[in-house]
């Protein structure tokens, strides 16, 4: 939808693709759809992002608090997963990690690095690269950190260390279903149909959101069916091989799952 809105005012704008691996099919089938794309791709796939910095669980907040904490047990971050710290007195426990203390002392490999390694990087190689600055689509109301990020630097942070424009940033989910009915955007079919209910609210008779296959952040939280249980339904391929253990070549996710008290199937 961005790209759309992009090139009604440059026709010819470049778009820019980044490979991850961890796309549903439809997605990357669809994105050679798209004329004028360059595509990129990350110099790890995920399966040697987590070998060598552990999963993406619960937030990216999380796990980079659990990362660090691993790193430096002493450092500053211990405050945040001690409940009865000045640190948390001070907050009120707004910021407390302490209900993840278990998964902190738990022997599963976690990190915040996934989206720095697969898309990130990439991105920031091609900006180098070519001089160009990017145009994303984030939104405010998809996280705290993007809220956060958003009301320090508003939509066009041209004045950054990585300057980039986030026009979207105000948009809400339900602005985004409506921009694509409206105007008769084509999209992924993965999505299914656009529909509107009787209070009028757009919905998604397929994935309401894609993302990385594999990421586990949020789905702690998720109403049933859930991502992953959804996935052995629609992708049972994908799903075999995430939930294979990792000695047999998989990506281990059901062991995972299932200490975070998560349904898979």
């Amino acid at each position: 939808m961005l790209l759309d809105l992009a090139r009604r005012v440059c026709p010819d704008m470049l778009a820019v693709f980044v490979d991850t691996g961890l796309e549903y099919p439809e997605i990357r089938q669809f994105v050679k759809t798209v004329p004028n794309v360059t595509w990129l791709k990350p110099e790890m796939n995920f399966r040697k992002v987590i070998e060598t910095y552990g999963y993406p669980l619960v937030s990216k907040e999380v796990s980079q608090k659990i990362y660090e904490y691993r790193q430096k047990p002493d450092g500053y971050t211990a405050a945040r997963f001690d409940e009865n710290s000045e640190y948390n007195k001070k907050y009120n426990g707004r910021f407390s990690m302490a209900k993840w203390k278990w998964l902190r002392d738990s022997n599963i490999p976690i990190s915040h690095k996934c989206c720095q390694v697969m898309k990130k990087n990439p991105a920031k190689h091609f900006e180098k690269a070519s001089g160009l600055h990017p145009i994303v689509a984030t939104m405010a109301s998809e996280s705290l950190l993007r809220k956060s990020e958003w009301l320090k630097t508003g939509c066009n942070a041209f004045d950054a260390k990585r300057p980039m424009s986030k026009p979207m940033s105000f948009w809400t989910e339900q602005d985004v279903l409506q921009y694509i009915d409206r105007f008769g955007l084509a999209y992924a079919p993965v999505y299914g149909d656009i529909v509107k209910d009787e209070s009028g609210k757009y919905h998604t008779t397929g994935c309401d959101r894609t993302g990385c296959v594999f990421c586990m952040y949020g789905c702690h939280v998720e109403q049933e069916p859930n991502r992953f249980q959804k996935l052995k339904q629609t992708h049972p391929q994908l799903w075999r091989y995430c939930m294979k253990p990792w000695s047999e070549g998989g990506l281990g996710l059901q062991n995972v799952l299932e200490r975070m008290g998560v349904k898979y199937e």
